[in-house]
């Protein structure tokens, strides 16, 4: 009776949080899937007095936009293969660190660093260390100011230099300059989690694989990885949620224009469309790509959640 009367003050101590909440998370996302459902909705045109039918014309017009397919398909290519590959990477990392005494804490802190770093400043980073600064690849040598660390190196043991982001280079390898730079700004979090479950194992299990001459091999896939599998599932979750939301890795590479191929190869995500159509005063198709993008989001959650189910072990 006590605590009932004074769940007023724990909701008055809420309150400044709640009403935060509704203004800037519940009320955007509701008028979101108002906007969505408006015909042509700008919101320029909606101050001037404009008035907008409620239909689907907004969803058709963004199918049917010529860039549709390749902004999805960017997302997809860059979510389905950055996130098993940092997963896994992270992994190995994880399970090496854990068992190094010396220096962990402080290579703990030196993984971290790209998380709290901006994207967009290390993306520009990893720009200078893959352009040539120059015209194209025949440019005379004289005139090239750099070909960029990563061609130096690839020219040190031999191989050509390479167009890897400059003006004229090919959709592939701009792509595998993105992947591996999402690749590696995601390995941080994913270091930290997994590298926290490792140090909360019980080692009474690796102990009783010691005693039965079991491999590291089979300890690892057997041991390590069922014991892991809630931090596993966590972030690739997680790791799926944002490759699909990627953006400022790509901007912070490659600029607004998303890509050094130009069209129709540009490496415009579905949060890309999403922006350029609000520059564009078109935010009923930028509302209908967000909840376009949401329902894919939410269908593949609901597809990891349903594979960890049968493989997590809790």
């Amino acid at each position: 009776m006590v605590e009932g009367k004074q769940q007023w003050k724990a909701w008055l101590y809420l309150l400044p949080a709640i009403i935060l909440l509704l203004i800037f998370t519940v009320y955007p996302i509701f008028n979101t899937i108002f906007i969505a459902f408006q015909n042509n909705y700008g919101n320029l045109r909606h101050i001037g007095g404009e008035t907008f039918t409620f239909g689907v014309q907004n969803f058709k017009k963004v199918v049917e936009y010529k860039g549709f397919i390749n902004c999805l398909t960017n997302t997809m290519i860059l979510t389905f293969i950055t996130v098993p590959v940092s997963t896994l990477l992270a992994l190995f990392i994880s399970v090496c660190l854990n068992s190094i005494k010396f220096l962990r804490n402080f290579l703990q802190t030196v993984f971290f660093i790209p998380y709290v770093t901006n994207s967009i400043a290390i993306g520009m980073v990893f720009a200078t260390m893959f352009n040539i600064v120059g015209n194209a690849l025949n440019t005379p040598k004289e005139l090239v100011d750099t070909y960029g660390i990563v061609n130096n190196i690839i020219h040190f043991f031999g191989g050509p230099n390479i167009q890897w982001i400059s003006t004229g280079s090919t959709k592939f390898n701009n792509m595998v300059v993105l992947c591996i730079y999402i690749i590696w700004n995601a390995l941080p979090f994913k270091i930290l989690i997994l590298l926290g479950g490792l140090q909360s194992v019980n080692k009474q299990y690796y102990d009783a694989a010691k005693i039965d001459g079991t491999s590291k091999h089979r300890t690892f896939w057997r041991i390590t990885v069922p014991l892991l599998s809630p931090m596993i599932a966590y972030v690739v979750i997680t790791g799926f949620i944002g490759g699909f939301k990627e953006y400022t890795s790509i901007v912070g590479i490659f600029g607004k224009e998303m890509g050094a191929s130009g069209e129709p190869n540009r490496l415009q995500t579905m949060v890309g469309f999403i922006y350029e159509q609000i520059e564009l005063d078109r935010e009923g198709l930028a509302s209908a790509g967000a909840l376009i993008l949401f329902v894919i989001i939410f269908a593949v959650t609901i597809l990891n959640l349903y594979v960890s189910k049968k493989r997590v072990h809790y």
